[in-house]
């Protein structure tokens, strides 16, 4: 049998997948990013409101996401407000990362 030379995606940009995928495998936080889509900008005492969620809860999940790059933080004053980042979700679903799953003839 001819034996083929397999070239290995970088690992710390599967890692990075891994991640992500990991941060959005929970339905609290795919309504979280829901919601921060919907107002584009939304204050963490806004989220705590709408997810009927104690702030400490909501801020473990939020952690999770932002670990994962899938959102921003930027604080004014006393509040967080969370915003979408929107390159890593738009390359979930890329060419790039749907590359590594066809076959090469």
């Amino acid at each position: 049998m001819e034996q083929t030379s397999l070239i290995s995606p970088p690992e710390d940009q599967l890692l990075l997948y891994e991640k992500q995928f990991k941060a959005l495998a929970d339905q609290k936080r795919l309504q979280i990013l829901y919601y921060i889509v919907q107002k584009h900008s939304i204050c963490v005492c806004d989220l705590c409101d709408v997810m009927d969620m104690p702030q400490s809860k909501l801020s473990y999940h939020l952690k999770i996401l932002l670990d994962a790059n899938l959102i921003t933080k930027d604080a004014k004053g006393t509040w967080s407000y969370y915003k979408l980042n929107e390159a890593p979700i738009h390359q979930l679903l890329s060419p790039k990362l749907c590359s590594l799953f066809q076959v090469n003839r």
